[in-house]
């Protein structure tokens, strides 16, 4: 199903919802404060936002409309949840593709994969290649390979929800530049990780000493 070409914001706020529902479940369906969090995130973003619960609920009207977000009933606060891969007709390895795209920018495929790991495990890069393929050859395509920048080993790939990216001239994706700081961003992100696992650790010992498993 072809839908409108999404603004920025809309492209993000529908990407959250996707990450959102595989990466914290017990979140999901997601409530306007919680997405708004999401969409201006300061790690695993490319670029990072600063919109507003009122831009978000706008957006939200606007998903709605193309029937790419639906409001869940049932609680005090609203709730929302994405519809992504049965309107666009996609399936569930091509969906967590476009939504990495989406949430951080160009990438290559190694990268992907890497990155993806939440939403969606691939085998290897050449599974993760042969989805990106099909979103190219789609009519309309969703995902388009970017020229190869001068010095790299592998093209990366843009998706095409908000229309064609910007490339500068000399090939150079527009996330080039920003390599090293989305790096950072992920070893940020791996930090914390690894602290919320070391807590659930320290908590999962002091129940056991308690109950006299230790």
């Amino acid at each position: 199903m072809a839908v409108r070409e999404l603004s920025a914001l809309e492209a993000r706020v529908l990407a959250v919802l996707v990450e959102k529902a595989s990466t914290v479940p017990d979140s999901y369906p997601m409530s306007l404060n919680s997405l708004t969090l999401g969409v201006n995130q300061k790690t695993a973003r490319d670029p990072v936002m600063n919109a507003s619960e009122s831009d978000v609920a706008a957006v939200l009207d606007e998903l709605k409309g193309m029937s790419l977000v639906n409001s869940v009933s049932g609680s005090r606060v609203a709730r929302f949840e994405h519809n992504m891969k049965r309107v666009l007709g996609v399936p569930g390895q091509a969906e967590a593709l476009l939504t990495l795209l989406i949430l951080r920018g160009p990438q290559t495929s190694a990268e992907l994969r890497l990155n993806c790991e939440r939403i969606h495990r691939f085998a290897d890069v050449s599974s993760v290649e042969g989805f990106l393929e099909e979103l190219a050859t789609r009519e309309p395509a969703l995902a388009v390979k970017l020229p190869k920048a001068p010095g790299a080993r592998e093209a990366r790939w843009a998706h095409l929800l908000s229309g064609e990216p910007e490339i500068p001239a000399g090939g150079v994706s527009s996330s080039s530049a920003t390599v090293s700081a989305s790096a950072g961003a992920r070893d940020e992100e791996i930090a914390a990780l690894r602290a919320e696992v070391e807590q659930l650790k320290a908590a999962v010992a002091r129940i056991q000493a308690e109950l006299g498993l230790a």
